[in-house]
Order: C-alpha cells, then structure tokens, then sequence
C-alpha cells in the first residue's frame, strides 16, 4: 500500500503535461484535470483510513538506501490534509469549470489555468508527503511558481502589482528557507526529518534554538503570522475568484501544517512557546481588527483568515496533546470555511457585479440562495454554536485554560475577543451586502439634493450657493485637485444583474454542505484529531516508521 504514496504528486504532473498538450482542446483538458483530481481525493481518503488503522506509512522514492534517499511519509496528520485539501482543490476546480465562457477565458484562460492548477495541487500534495526538508522546500517552489501565475492571470495592472509583491515575499522566504536547509545540514548532517528529530537533541542549546528560529520564521512567512503578514491582503483579493479561493483555502496552511511538523517533531521541548504565544494573540487580534476596517469583503476575508491563523498557532503553541488537536481539527475546518466563503463571493461577482460594500445592497431578497450560501459559512467562520468552528475553537480555548498561566489566560481572552470581533465583521457584511435595500442612484440624487437645500439654507446671505445636486450628478463640475470621479479599473466590465450558472451555485453548495457535515462528524473528527496529535509528541511512531532500524 505504500506505493499509493507518490500518486498524489505524479497524478496532478501527469495531468498537467496531458493537459498542457490539449491546449487546443478545452473539453478534454477539463476531464482530464477533473480525473486527476479525483484519483488525488480518493488516494488521500485511502491513506487516511491506512494511517489510522495502521500507523505511519513509508515510501523511499528509486529505492535508495535508508536514509540518503528521498522518503515520502503519510501519517494521520499529513493524511487528513492532504484529503482536506484535494477536497476543496476539486471543488474549486469544478467550480471555475462552471463560469461562462466569455468570462472563463478572461479570467482563467483554459491553456495556461488548468496545467498550472493541476501543478499547483502536486505542490501542495509534495508538501505534506515531504519526509525530508528539501523536499519540503520543492513542494513549496512548486506550489509557488505556479501561484505566481494564477495569481496574475488577466494581466490587469491591479494583479500584476499584487503578484510583484507575493514574488518578492515568496522569494525572500525561499531564499531563507534555502539558508536554513543549509544551517541544517552542517550541523546534523542531514535533513531528514525523522533523523533530525533524533540529532537536534545532541546539539548545543544556542545552535538548535538558531535553527528553530530559522525555520520558524520561513515557515511564519508563508503561514502569514504577524508581523509577516501585511503581503496577504494585499495580494490574495486582486485575483479571480477560484484562483483566490484555493489561495485563501490551502496556501498558508501549508505554512501552518510545517510549523506542526517541525515544532511537534524536531523541537518537541521548545523554548519559544511563549514567543509563539504572542506572535498567535497579535495574529488574531490585529487580524481582526484589519478586517472590520473594510468595505471591500474579499480584502475583509483575508484579513479574517489572517487573525484566524492565530487560533492554530495558538494551539501549537500550547505544545500539549489537547492542543495540537485543536490545531489539526481547526486547520481542516478553516481549509473548508474559508474556501466556501471565497467561491461564494464569486457568485456575488457574477450576480452584483462587485464585491465593494459600498456597492452592494438587497441580495437577501435579490437572491435568497446566494443569502443562505453566504450566512452558513459566515456564522461557522464566527464560531456559532452547534458549527465546527465553534467546537474547534471551544477545544483550543479549554487546552489553553489546561495549560493554565498568565499567558496563556490572555490567549483565551484574545480568541474570545477575536471571536466576536469575527461575529460582528461577519454581521457587518451580512447587514449592508445582503439585509439592507440597495441604494439607487434616484436615492442618491435624492440625498444629494437635501443635503443642498440644506447647505443653501444655512449660507449667510450675499454668499454665492452651493453646486446643485444636478450638476453634481451630471459631472459639470471641476475635479478638486486630488480626487477622481473615474470608476474603479475594470468596473465598467463588471457584470450586473447576470444569473449564477448552475454548476457554480451547485458546488458551492456542496461546500457548505461540506461544511455543516464537518459539523455532524465533529466527534470522530476531533477524535482522529486528537490521535494525530499523540502520535506527534516525541514522534516515536513516525521515527520509527521511517527508521526501522534505529539509523541516526
């Protein structure tokens, strides 16, 4: 069964080169993305039912002897992951399949979306397989280059200055993470993680806590933990919507899932909990603050997923069993949450034309199903009671008050307060995008024009009169210096009043299904949550399972 352990990373290759040679084709380029897709998903599910019921599973890559070889390793952590995430891969893809032509192509041109989609996937699929740091490190490249292209797909000005900045973060963080591997390996002489675990407790304390350091901030970087987070909401919101929504689902998770692995397994007596702690408290609370200063909701999204990072780096930072379980049951809920939310924005796109609050109004009752898809997920993301996001967050908030201790106390009242800050963004959204009737432009004139009379009857007398609101509104006025009446780049393309396609509104609704369903199975799921956790302590199991014979 071991030899199911590369087709999560082969599967999305192999696709991407067939579908790159049936550019001309789009028809077959999408089953064979969608066919893929569905080999990785039914894969991952294989695994995480082989790692629960049989430990950690192994395969050395060419054969190469133990340990100079390239180890890929799943174990119930990586297992549940890498389902979770070739999950909403899917579903973004079936997704982006389901947009109208004309828009397809302008926004996800077919011969380039899918083959660096399906890279993408692999990338990510690599990452958490990865028994080693440079493989680690090349699922990471993979997973990057291709979101550089994604993410600037369309050419528009807004989303090539966006994809700049993601460049010269990512490559920042590469080029350290590249340092890192280095450091590593001159002073243990490798950089398998399973012999790391074992020869960083031999190392001088300065030398291993320079290490840890190393790692923890290539991977903070990536995870998008503050302060190393400002590059997020700036690059995320410019890209299409299906692009942004495996984005904000699966990118920093992967940062997150690396900090688990190294933290739990090479550092398990780490001596930056507390440092950790504060980096997880000014995460979540300046994330959330971040966000309820919007009135764009895609740039309020990624400020939300920014400060919820910080629940899961609270509960590594924690280092206890029950708090490792929060993390892992938290992390798997955010990749489905935050994923919806995001696609459910696109048919707010598609149906409204924008997503700006200010734009936006009366979609409650001009679509009662886009109401429903968006209020789900936003009540989960809160932490509503009975939804997975409020058991993941009641499970992190009792492993804090176990740990017990000032700082910890102080975490507890930060994931509170960021709870129903979250609460009160997501109402914020609800009120003015969905309850609240839109406002017309006659309203607007209407407003424009009390307000004149209003200003003329309190203008002393001899004084010339204020502008009228009609030729205000017919622009017979001269711009202040300064200011501008254009229109948003792109607005006037912007669709109005368009009916969501079917297969879009289909699989969007899947995920919140998916979603509520997370909810239903929370138990199991926290069980198997907490049995990923235990195994990571001292990782016995996972040493043991890549190093049968002791090898140090």
């Amino acid at each position: 069964m071991n030899n199911l352990l590369p087709l999560p990373v082969l599967l999305p290759l192999l696709g991407a080169g067939l579908a790159l040679a049936l550019n001309r084709r789009p028809r077959a380029q999408r089953v064979v993305a969608s066919t893929a897709l569905v080999g990785v998903t039914t894969v991952a599910a294989l695994l995480v039912w082989l790692t629960d019921a049989r430990g950690p599973v192994v395969l050395w890559v060419g054969s190469w002897p133990q340990p100079l070889g390239i180890a890929l390793v799943a174990d119930r952590l990586s297992a549940l992951m890498l389902l979770v995430s070739s999950v909403v891969t899917l579903s973004v893809l079936l997704f982006s399949m389901g947009a109208p032509e004309a828009e397809r192509r302008r926004e996800t041109p077919i011969s380039i979306f899918y083959p660096t989609f399906l890279v993408l996937s692999a990338g990510v699929s690599n990452a958490f397989l990865a028994g080693d740091l440079f493989n680690l490190f090349v699922g990471f490249e993979m997973l990057l280059f291709a979101s550089y292209v994604l993410l600037t797909l369309g050419g528009t000005g807004e989303r090539v200055r966006a994809g700049s900045t993601y460049v010269l973060v990512s490559l920042l963080s590469s080029t350290l993470f590249l340092v890192a591997i280095a450091a590593v390996y001159a002073a243990t002489g490798t950089v398998n993680l399973a012999q790391l675990s074992l020869r960083f407790a031999e190392l001088p304390h300065d030398v291993a806590l320079v290490l840890q350091l190393l790692l923890l901030t290539v991977f903070s970087i990536k995870a998008a933990v503050f302060p190393m987070s400002a590059w997020l909401p700036d690059s995320y919101p410019t890209a299409p919507a299906p692009v942004t929504a495996v984005f904000a689902g699966l990118l920093t998770k992967v940062g997150v899932y690396a900090i688990i692995r190294t933290q739990s397994l090479l550092f398990p007596d780490s001596h930056l909990s507390r440092l950790l702690m504060w980096a997880a408290l000014v995460t979540m609370v300046v994330g959330i603050l971040g966000a309820i200063a919007q009135t764009e909701v895609k740039r309020l999204l990624s400020f939300t997923l920014v400060s919820h990072i910080g629940y899961m780096v609270f509960g590594v930072a924690l280092a206890s069993t029950a708090g490792y379980a929060g993390a892992i049951f938290y992390t798997a809920h955010h990749i489905t949450i935050q994923t919806t939310l995001f696609l459910v924005l696109g048919l707010v796109e598609v149906r409204a034309g924008s997503t700006s609050l200010t734009r936006l109004g009366g979609l409650a009752a001009l679509s009662p199903v886009l109401g429903v898809l968006f209020f789900v997920p936003a009540m989960n993301l809160a932490g509503i009671p009975p939804f997975s996001g409020f058991i993941g967050k009641v499970g992190l908030l009792d492993a804090g008050v176990q740990h017990g201790g000032f700082l910890a106390y102080l975490l507890v009242g930060g994931g509170v307060v960021t709870s129903l800050l979250t609460l009160y963004a997501m109402a914020k959204v609800w009120n003015r995008a969905f309850w609240r009737p839109l406002q017309t432009e006659a309203d607007e004139l209407e407003t424009v024009g009390v307000e004149t009379v209003a200003q003329v009857a309190q203008q002393p007398a001899g004084r010339a009169p204020a502008a009228s609101a009609t030729e205000a509104a017919s622009g017979d006025l001269e711009e202040e210096p300064g200011t501008t009446l254009q229109q948003e780049e792109g607005s006037e393309d912007l669709p109005t009043g368009r009916r969501m396609p079917w297969p879009m509104v289909a699989t969007t609704t899947v995920l919140v299904l998916l979603g509520v369903g997370l909810t239903v199975v929370a138990g199991p799921l926290y069980g198997y949550s907490t049995r990923a956790a235990a195994d990571l302590f001292g990782g016995a199991a996972y040493v043991q399972a890549v190093l049968p014979g002791g090898n140090r």
